[in-house]
């Protein structure tokens, strides 16, 4: 059963991969992790990057 290709999902394994690298984190620390640490460990971009989101703009 271990090799029905049905039961693998790479894209949930990713999400479950980061998670536990976020767990680990967070363990490691005394306190909150930062929104930039928290980007860093996801390989996302901060503030300045194009990966950013874009600010929400008032209306």
């Amino acid at each position: 059963m271990a090799d029905d290709p049905s039961l693998t999902d790479d894209d949930l394994q990713g999400e479950i991969d980061l998670v536990g690298t976020l767990v680990l984190a967070a363990a490691e620390t005394d306190g909150p992790l930062s929104e930039e640490a928290i980007d860093q460990l996801l390989g996302i971009g901060g503030a300045g990057s194009a990966d950013a989101a874009p600010a929400p703009t008032e209306r």
